[in-house]
């Protein structure tokens, strides 16, 4: 005979039919603990704790049985039986009575019909409500290929097919909780944590997949906790003082009811107020957590919860509580008596308080078991009985009767329930997709405590995990009450946010969360909030002073509305009209000795090119453009050798007048009019064929100096041929030193009036001029540079026209008697050098 060691496990609800479905439940939340003294044969588990909110859950499934026995499209002629076992919240008591659902309690013969290796003795089960004695009753009867329907079990975990082939759930996985609940965090602007979690599948798979997401958005936990329903006090006492020396606000808690309700009690002994609650969906719109919130510490909070939902008929039967006629039905009869505070008589002399008469009315009763906030659950159990019905009804080809001689087997069931695609009653869709998870769907509650202390349940929102990513997530800010009554969002970061014009950087030693604002260097912008780095300006570009935004440079030229090119303007113009003043008073006296004796042609000449050096400095101011830039520096280097080519000419007009008063000589022959003429051209023609080889080759350009100044743009001409424009300044520098040696030599000649000494003054001043503009030009920043050219210019063309033309006015218009041809011959008895 085969027979079953040890003892037999007895279903605390039962009922016969064609087809059995197997129920696991936990009436209990816990049982004694007893040690084992290995003398003698361990003793049952003696539960306590008795759990209303079980019996709701087997109502509802008792419902669902009963409405599909009732119905005639749904199975017709075919009944639907179940075992329901209590297991007190212990997963080895989950595995226990899952093997004895499996096997059956009955000894049998080898020859008997039925032998050892009979098939299972429900088709499918329904339960339990918790991830890790769903994960071992699923690791268990995987291999048998009977189909395990839970209604509250959401660990990711689970959805692995390969572990749990036979799993199925009408609950949505925590993979999209967990990644739903990031997502709410980061839509508030909490980056900053903390996280208490179970120490189970639920919550360590729940708070795995959170952190996972959360870091991807930038969320940093300060702290994450996990604890047990056995762990001991002192873990929670110090769970309690972490959360009290932590900086984060905002806590969330991925505990499973019966944690939950551990939890809540020690808050309240601290008084732990003032945080912000995030809760999953296994606590978050529980009335019985929220009643035993009697401090209010977590009013506001929020959540994911399973969307609201509908079943008719349902409410009226689970009122409808009665005493079963079963003799299994102890547990049943204990949960009567507790329910409605009575008990029913055994023996006349038993002394009670009340006495069941088994026709006591629930709807006066408020507890627990009256409270249908938890309908969201009922309906996922009663989805799970009807899916397995819907199956069995498509193996059975029912149409007006069913085929109950195909026989059934668990993998046959458990492939249909994986394909069904049905609607309940209320319109609600059920199918179940590769993994055995149905469509991920949630209601985002928010706890709103009202004046006269209720707490309500307010849906604030709608989470879809099948919509687009932006899509999913949908909340209606305007109806929200946070911690502590508050209105406001609450804040919980680990650093404020880096406005505009700073860049975040780490703090050593620290989550990413937490970081120092650092102003963005000149040049480097930064226009959003929380912004990683600093972005380089474009070259025309400069930062502002706030750093959050790229400004054009201004562009800074030496322009003619400003002081400095006014004064220049004013100077140059003075000189022209000063020079024309000089020419025309030399004009008028033009027959006198003093013009005739100074070479009266050159002299003209000189003044001439003096006036176009005041006027050449004119094209150095203004925006540069390539005409003005080609221009400026080619007519500067023509008329200034033109100008020396006259100065020159005079000198060595000088010294051949001397030259020609000794005797036997015939130089003035060699040097008259025709040749100081093309001397004065031949040297300016060099300059001109220089000047059209550096215009031809690389001439000057306008460009942009962006080194100069940071935040400026200086607008230059480029010299192009930097060659080009050093040998106009050397040929320059050659003719005035010729000058310079010339007119000395003939400072001392026996005149009167001696022109070389003025011209030796002048070229001195021009000299000295020009030596100092080299270092002063390089040194000079942007459009400084221009002005000290401009000044070294016009410097060295009022030294020339003073030195050389201003004694001679003196003469002809203030000393008249002077400028006669005996005064100019006479000889000069001092020496001025």
């Amino acid at each position: 005979m085969c027979k079953q060691r040890g003892d037999p496990e007895i279903p605390q609800l039962s009922k016969d039919g064609d087809i059995m479905l197997g129920g696991i439940f936990y009436f209990h939340s816990s049982w004694k603990n007893r040690e084992n003294t290995y003398t003698q044969k361990p003793l049952p588990l003696e539960c306590i704790g008795l759990n209303f909110r079980e019996f709701q859950f087997v109502q509802a499934m008792r419902f669902a049985i009963e409405e599909i026995n009732n119905r005639s499209d749904l199975l017709p002629g075919i009944s639907l039986g179940y075992n329901i076992y209590d297991t007190c919240s212990s997963n080895a008591r989950s595995i226990q009575v899952a093997l004895a659902l499996n096997n059956g309690n009955e000894n049998m013969r080898p020859g008997s019909e039925e032998s050892c290796t009979r098939r299972a003795q429900v088709q499918a089960l329904v339960g339990e409500g918790s991830s890790s004695p769903c994960t071992a009753i699923a690791s268990v009867l995987g291999p048998f290929h009977i189909p395990l329907i839970s209604h509250f079990a959401t660990c990711a975990c689970l959805s692995d097919k390969s572990k749990y082939p036979s799993f199925l759930r009408t609950i949505p996985s925590d993979y999209y909780q967990s990644r739903a609940l990031a997502h709410l965090v980061k839509h508030f602007g909490w980056t900053w944590v903390g996280a208490v979690s179970a120490n189970d599948d639920y919550g360590n798979n729940g708070m795995a997949t959170f952190t996972e997401t959360a870091e991807q958005l930038g969320i940093c936990l300060e702290y994450t906790v996990s604890f047990f329903r056995t762990d001991s006090s002192e873990k929670l006492e110090k769970i309690m003082d972490i959360i009290k020396t932590s900086t984060s606000k905002v806590i969330i808690a991925f505990l499973s009811l019966r944690e939950m309700e551990m939890f809540v009690h020690k808050l309240s002994n601290h008084n732990l107020t003032g945080f912000q609650w995030v809760g999953s969906e296994s606590w978050i719109f529980d009335s019985q957590i929220a009643a035993m919130d009697t401090s209010h510490i977590l009013d506001g909070a929020i959540g994911l919860s399973i969307p609201k939902a509908h079943v008719s008929g349902l409410k009226e039967f689970m009122f409808n509580v009665k005493p079963l006629n079963s003799t299994n039905n102890n547990l049943f009869t204990e949960f009567y008596e507790a329910l409605f505070s009575c008990r029913f008589r055994q023996s006349q002399s038993e002394e009670i308080q009340r006495e069941c008469t088994g026709l006591e009315d629930l709807p006066g009763v408020e507890n627990s078991f009256t409270d249908m906030s938890l309908m969201p659950i009922f309906n996922n159990i009663y989805k799970g009985v009807y899916a397995v019905a819907h199956a069995v009804h498509k193996i059975f080809q029912c149409k007006i009767a069913c085929n109950n001689s195909v026989p059934l087997d668990p993998l046959m069931i458990l492939q249909c329930i994986r394909n069904i695609h049905f609607k309940t009653k209320e319109g609600e869709e059920v199918y179940f997709n590769e993994n055995g998870d149905p469509a991920a769907q949630y209601e985002i509650i928010n706890w709103q405590p009202k004046e006269n202390g209720i707490l309500n349940f307010v849906t604030v929102g709608l989470y879809d995990a099948s919509l687009p990513a932006n899509k999913q997530l949908n909340l209606s800010n305007n109806s929200f009450i946070w911690a502590m009554n508050s209105k406001q969002v609450p804040v919980s970061v680990c650093s404020e946010k880096c406005p505009p014009g700073t860049r975040k950087v780490l703090q050593k030693g620290k989550p990413v969360c937490c970081y120092d604002c650092i102003r963005c260097a000149e040049g480097e912008m930064s226009n959003t909030t929380d912004s990683v780095t600093c972005v380089r300006c474009p070259l025309e570009s400069w930062s502002n002073n706030r750093r959050d935004a790229c400004v054009t440079k201004k562009a800074e030229f030496l322009s003619h509305e400003e002081v400095m090119g006014i004064l220049l303007t004013t100077a140059s113009l003075f000189g022209t009209c000063l020079t024309a003043a000089v020419a025309v008073i030399f004009f008028r006296h033009r027959k006198t000795p003093l013009v005739r004796a100074n070479n009266s042609e050159l002299s003209f000449l000189l003044l001439f090119s003096l006036t176009l050096c005041f006027l050449c400095s004119l094209t150095f101011i203004g925006r540069p453009s390539e005409w003005s830039c080609m221009l400026r520096h080619t007519a500067f280097g023509i008329t200034f050798v033109l100008c020396i080519s006259c100065v020159l000419g005079k000198t060595m007009v000088v010294l051949m007048a001397f030259k020609a008063t000794l005797p036997g000589t015939n130089v003035m022959k060699l040097f008259g009019p025709v040749q100081q003429r093309l001397c004065v051209l031949g040297l300016t023609i060099i300059q001109v064929i220089i000047c059209i080889l550096w215009i031809t080759i690389s001439p000057p350009f306008p460009s942009k100096n962006f080194k100069a100044f940071k935040d400026k743009i200086i607008l230059e001409c480029a010299l192009g041929s930097a060659v080009g424009f050093w040998s106009v300044l050397g040929y320059i520098g050659l003719l005035a030193m010729l000058c310079i040696i010339f007119a000395f030599l003939a400072r001392k000649l026996p005149d009167n009036f001696n022109e070389a000494k003025f011209i030796t003054f002048s070229m001195l001043i021009f000299c000295a001029v020009w030596i100092t503009f080299i270092p002063a030009y390089v040194s000079s920043p942007g459009k400084f540079s221009v002005a000290v050219e401009i000044f070294a210019i016009l410097a060295s063309s009022f030294g020339l026209l003073i030195c050389i033309f201003i004694p001679k006015c003196y003469i002809m218009i203030l000393k008249p008697e002077r400028n006669t041809k005996k005064n100019m011959i006479g000889k000069s008895t001092s020496n001025l050098f």
